[in-house]
C-alpha cells in the first residue's frame, strides 16, 4: 500500500476537505498518524447495516462506495466523501450497508481522533451540511418518497424534562445528579429571575478538574447564562446548524411559555437517523428471537411519529406502517417455524383489509389468514402444525401493539385458515351468499395480500375477484355496502353535523371519511374486473376503465389525501401526549381552512355515493 500511496500524501489530500481544512499542521500530524490506509476491492461490504457500529471515520481516497438498503441504493459517495460517522459518533448500528462499487482506497481515521475534530466549529458545520443534504428511502420498490429526517421537530426528540438544580447548590451536587441520572447537562436557576444557566459535563471536565476548582464552588461559577434555547417547532438540522454557529452541544427546548421542557444533545441528533423506518425494518428483520421481535416491532409509533415529523406524505406513512407489519409478520413467522420445524406442506400468509390495502395508521388491529396447499383429506393432519404457527404470530403481533381483529379475522381462527381450493370455495360463496357471512367480511376478504410463504395463491383468488364483476347481485350488495355509511353533513368550530340534523363533539375520520371512499373504490373496482387493492389505484384503475368520471376521481383523491393527513396528525398527536391513538378528531384541533376543506371532503363523497346508489337502484 505504501507504492501506491505515501502517508505523506495523506495531509495534503486531508487539507483539501474540511473540517480538515482550518486544522494546524500539529493537529493535522496527529490525525495522519491515527489513520490507517485500507484497499477494498469491487464488491467488498466495508460496513454492514445493523450490525456492529462503526470503529473508523472512513473518508474515501479513490474508488467509489455505495450506501444500500437491501437492494436500494440510498447514496454513491466518491473521492473526499466521508461515510460511517453517524454510527461512529452515536456507537448505534451503521444505517446502511456500505460496499465498494469498484476497487477503492480509503483512510480509516481512529475513533477519538474523529470525534476530537467533528466536535470543533468546523467539523459541526460540516455535519450539519451532511446530514441536511442526505435523503433516505422510505418505501419498497418502485414507489420511492425523499424523506427529510432532519425536518423532524426537536420536540420528538426530549425524552424527559431537563434536570434542573437550584440557585446556590454546589457543583458536586449538580455533578453527582448529572453522573445519577446518566445525562451530560444540568439547568441552574438564577435567583429571583426566570431564566436559568447550564452546567455540561465539557464545563467539569475544563472550568473544574482542569482548573483545579473545589467541588464545592458554586454552580454559578461555571454555568453558562444566558441559555441559547429554541421552540419545540424547531427543526433537528436548524438547531445542529446553530450549535455550529454558537459552538455549543446542548439546547434546551421551550414550550409556548418560555419555559424548558427538555434539552436535545448533539449525540441525539447524530442518532436521529436510527429513528428511521428502513432501519427498524432492518432490526426486525435480523431480530435474533421472538422477543426481540417484538420488542423491535413495539417501536412502529416512534417511527411513526419521526415520519409525520418529517412532513413524509400521509399515505407514504400509511405504508411504511404496512410495510413494517410486514416485516414483523414475516419475521415471527421465520423464528416459528425455526422452533417447530419444516411447514408439512406449501402455505401462504395473507393480509386482509387495511393491510392488504397497505393504508394503515397507528389505531389498527389484525386482519390475516392462512392457505395451505393439500389434499382435502391431509388438512386435518397438517392443521395442528399451523395452528401453532398462527397462534405464535399473532400472539407476537400483538404483544407488539397490534390487537387482534374483534370480529375473529386471524389466521390462528380455524375459519380462516384452509386449503387453497376451500378458500376458492369460500370467496365463491361470499360472493353468491353475501349473507351467510356478512357484506363486512366480504369488505374484508376482497382486499387481500399474500405477504410470504412459497404458496403463489393470487392467480385463483384473483381470477375469483375478476369473475365476480358478472355477479349482478354481488354486485349491488357491494354498493349498498359503499352508501349506506354517509359522511357528515356539516362541520361547525366545536361540533360535527351528522345526516338527519345531530349533532356530535368529534367524528370518527376512519368510519366517517376514509372507509366510504375505500368502499366506494372496493365497488367500482370490482364492477370493472380490477383486481387491484389500493384506493387511489381502484379509483383510477375505475376511471380508465369508464366507469368513474374523472373529476370525481380526482376529488375523492383529494378528499382521501386531506382525510389522511388528519388521521396522521392526530395520531401523531395522541403518541407525544401519550395517549393510545385512535381515529376521533374534535373540530377545534383543526384549523379554519382546514375545516372548510373537510366540509368539501365530506360533501364530494356524499356526492359520489349519492351517484353510485342512482347507478344500482339503491335508496339511501
Amino acid at each position: 500500500m505504501g507504492a501506491i500511496l505515501a502517508r505523506v500524501d495523506i495531509p495534503s489530500f486531508l487539507r483539501m476537505y474540511p473540517p480538515f481544512d482550518e486544522l494546524d499542521d500539529e493537529r493535522l500530524a496527529e490525525v495522519v498518524r491515527h489513520t490507517q490506509i485500507e484497499f477494498f476491492p469491487a464488491g467488498t461490504v466495508i460496513l454492514h447495516q445493523a450490525a456492529a457500529p462503526s470503529t473508523f471515520l472512513y473518508i474515501v481516497r479513490t474508488g467509489v462506495v455505495e450506501a444500500v438498503d437491501g437492494d436500494l441504493v440510498a447514496d454513491v459517495l466518491g473521492e473526499g466523501e466521508f461515510f460511517g460517522f453517524v454510527s461512529l459518533f452515536t456507537g448505534l448500528e451503521p444505517a446502511f450497508t456500505v460496499r465498494a462499487v469498484e476497487d477503492t482506497i480509503c483512510y480509516l481515521i481512529d475513533q477519538k481522533i474523529a470525534l476530537d475534530v467533528m466536535s470543533t466549529r468546523r467539523g459541526l458545520a460540516f455535519l450539519a451540511g451532511s446530514l441536511r443534504r442526505r435523503e433516505v428511502s422510505v418505501l419498497e420498490g418502485p414507489e420511492r418518497e425523499a424523506v427529510d429526517t432532519w425536518a423532524t421537530h426537536v420536540a420528538g426528540l426530549v425524552r424527559g424534562a431537563p434536570l434542573v438544580v437550584p440557585a446556590g447548590s454546589t457543583i458536586k451536587e449538580a455533578a453527582e445528579l448529572m453522573a445519577r441520572e446518566r445525562v451530560s447537562s444540568v439547568l441552574v436557576r438564577v435567583d429571583g429571575q426566570g431564566d436559568v444557566g447550564i452546567v455540561t459535563d465539557r464545563d467539569l471536565r475544563a472550568k473544574v478538574v482542569a482548573a483545579g476548582r473545589s467541588p464545592d464552588t458554586p454552580t454559578s461559577d461555571i454555568m453558562t447564562t444566558p441559555v441559547f434555547s429554541v421552540s419545540r417547532e424547531t427543526t433537528a438540522a436548524e438547531v445542529l446548524t446553530l450549535m455550529y454557529e454558537k459552538g455549543i452541544h446542548h439546547v434546551p427546548v421551550v414550550g409556548d411559555d418560555g419555559r424548558p421542557v427538555g434539552m436535545v444533545t448533539d449525540t441525539d441528533l447524530m442518532g436521529l437517523e436510527q429513528r428511521s423506518p428502513f432501519i427498524l425494518k432492518a432490526e426486525l428483520e435480523r431480530a435474533p428471537t421472538i422477543e426481540e421481535t417484538i420488542q423491535t416491532g413495539a417501536r412502529l409509533p416512534e417511527m411513526f411519529v419521526s415520519l409525520a415529523q418529517a412532513h413524509v406524505d400521509p399515505l407514504d406513512i400509511a405504508h411504511a406502517v404496512a410495510v413494517t407489519i410486514d416485516t414483523l409478520t414475516t419475521r415471527l413467522l421465520e423464528l416459528a417455524i425455526d422452533d417447530d420445524g419444516e411447514p408439512p406442506c406449501p402455505w401462504a400468509w395473507l393480509a386482509l383489509g387495511s393491510e392488504a390495502r397497505q393504508e394503515q395508521g397507528l389505531a389498527t388491529d389484525q386482519d390475516n389468514a392462512l392457505v395451505v396447499e393439500c389434499d382435502r383429506a391431509e388438512f386435518a393432519d397438517v392443521d395442528p402444525y399451523f395452528q401453532r404457527i398462527a397462534t405464535t404470530v399473532n400472539d407476537g403481533i400483538e404483544r407488539a401493539g397490534i390487537s387482534r381483529c374483534r370480529a375473529g379475522v386471524v389466521a390462528s381462527n380455524p375459519e380462516w385458515r384452509g386449503t387453497l381450493d376451500v378458500w376458492e370455495e369460500r370467496f365463491w360463496g361470499w360472493i353468491r351468499e353475501p349473507a351467510r357471512t356478512g357484506r363486512a367480511f366480504v369488505g374484508i376478504a376482497f382486499d387481500y395480500r399474500r405477504v410470504t410463504g412459497p404458496l403463489d395463491v393470487d392467480p385463483v383468488l384473483d381470477e375469483v375477484i375478476r369473475r365476480s364483476s358478472g355477479e349482478d347481485q354481488f354486485v349491488r350488495q357491494l354498493a349498498k355496502l359503499a352508501v349506506e355509511s354517509r359522511p357528515p353533513v356539516g362541520i361547525l368550530k366545536d361540533a360535527i353535523v351528522h345526516p338527519k340534523g345531530k349533532r356530535a363533539r368529534a367524528f370518527d375520520v376512519k368510519q366517517g371519511g376514509i372507509g366510504p371512499i375505500t368502499n366506494l373504490a372496493r365497488v367500482l373496482a370490482v364492477e370493472s374486473g380490477v383486481t387491484e387493492n389500493r384506493t387511489l389505484r381502484r379509483l383510477r384503475a375505475a376511471a380508465e376503465a369508464g366507469s368513474l368520471e374523472q373529476e370525481t376521481r380526482e376529488g375523492l383523491e383529494e378528499a382521501f389525501d386531506l382525510l389522511w393527513q388528519i388521521r396522521v396528525e392526530r395520531q401523531t398527536r395522541a403518541v407525544e401526549e401519550e395517549e393510545t391513538p385512535d381515529d376521533s378528531v374534535r373540530p377545534e384541533w383543526l384549523g379554519p381552512l382546514t375545516r372548510q376543506a373537510l366540509r368539501e371532503a365530506f360533501q364530494m363523497i356524499d356526492r359520489a355515493q349519492e351517484r353510485l346508489a342512482a347507478g344500482f337502484g339503491l335508496r339511501r
